[in-house]
């Protein structure tokens, strides 16, 4: 949704532009778009908690390109959105033109979120276990309970779509019909630099772990804990010339209000990225890094392992072609290894960024996702 406005003379932009930095600098909050759509908590359980969406009151919702007329009719089947680890749940209602939230609602979805919550220093306890055997179930059950449905579908990104499979595999008949998995890497050691280093790595850090009598899994999980500006850098790392336009579109840009609020939400999304739990990062990196578990179709979670031949729920999994975190192999590979005969993979464009909510993400991912999922849905 494109308007032509007038653009200022140099004068009055330079005194917009310095009221807005100032503005920016000291109350940032005011130009802060994300997390609009109302919502209610409808469960906890320490730092996590899942929201249900009220329904759209307007007909109609605005979107870059135009305008999506809000459905009437409600599908059977809710739809519970489920985040990475590091990043918030600003991104699935990131701008009112731009909010995964409010485009499933107006494709005639119940919309549910699982918010991981404010990871700490505190919380480096937390690992893999804890969030695919303990909090996933208690999600699942505050989802169906309150939807009064027998199953739900699930829309995931990154990591998130790693949590929902591994539930899936580790769980016997969970309530799941479908999945759509974005940018979610299975195959580790397919995905780029940072894999083949993995993959590398391996034989040495074996043969290390045996000669010393250590792993890294005997360290005390505190020492492992990721501060969430560790996660935000090497996000940012993955495309330092974007980061540097970015910047001097700000710059560029400082007199138009409009501009700033969606650059500064935008900014949010990678600057205020949250901790990841030690616990989970031992996991992360011996189980799926170094000896690529998640490929092999197995991987041991607490006192079970997790078989991903038990997964039988329809999949859709989308990869950005131009995503340097998760190449399009690395998250093809889900497919090789669940037993769904309903499975498709498709590939988008955009980095890992805007894969999911690029511009092009409401026009290709999302509605990609939509479709197929108002197929297997039900009325």
């Amino acid at each position: 949704m494109s308007v032509v406005r007038d653009i200022p003379g140099l004068g009055e932009r330079l005194i917009r532009g310095g009221r807005n930095a100032l503005e920016r600098l000291r109350f940032s909050e005011n130009f802060v778009l994300s997390n609009q759509a109302e919502h209610t908590e409808i469960f906890r359980d320490d730092i996590m908690s899942v929201r249900y969406y009220h329904p759209l009151t307007e007909g109609q919702i605005p979107l870059e390109s135009g305008f999506l007329p809000v459905q009437e009719y409600r599908h059977k089947v809710p739809l519970l959105l489920v985040p990475p680890l590091a990043a918030t749940s600003m991104i699935f209602d990131l701008l009112p033109q731009r909010s995964v939230v409010r485009y499933f609602q107006a494709r005639g979805f119940e919309v549910y979120l699982v918010d991981w919550g404010d990871v700490t220093k505190s919380h480096s306890h937390l690992s893999l276990s804890h969030y695919v055997l303990d909090w996933m179930p208690m999600v699942m059950k505050a989802v169906t309970r309150h939807a009064r449905a027998e199953e739900v579908s699930c829309f995931c990104y990154c990591m998130g779509g790693l949590l929902t499979l591994m539930y899936a595999a580790a769980h016997d008949d969970p309530p799941i019909r479908n999945v759509v998995t974005v940018a979610s890497p299975i195959d580790v050691h397919s995905s780029g630099l940072a894999g083949r280093a993995l993959a590398a790595a391996y034989e040495p850090a074996q043969l290390v772990s045996k000669a010393l009598n250590i792993s890294l899994m005997d360290l005390p999980a505190r020492y492992l804990h990721v501060p969430g500006w560790v996660n935000s850098l090497v996000f940012k790392m993955t495309n330092p010339v974007g980061s540097l336009i970015s910047s001097l579109d700000l710059l560029v840009n400082l007199w138009d209000r409009e501009f700033v609020q969606r650059h500064t939400t935008m900014s949010q999304w990678f600057d205020d990225m949250v901790d990841y739990p030690g616990a989970t990062i031992q996991e992360l990196v011996v189980q799926m890094g170094l000896k690529n578990q998640l490929a092999k179709g197995r991987i041991r979670i607490r006192d079970r392992h997790a078989e991903f031949r038990n997964v039988s729920c329809a999949i859709l999994a989308i990869a950005g072609q131009a995503d340097k975190l998760v190449k399009p192999q690395a998250a093809h590979h889900i497919l090789d290894i669940v037993s769904s005969t309903d499975k498709e993979f498709c590939v988008v464009s955009g980095g890992h960024a805007g894969v999911f909510a690029g511009s092009k993400a409401p026009e290709e991912t999302w509605a990609i996702s939509a479709d197929w999922l108002a197929q297997r849905s039900g009325l």
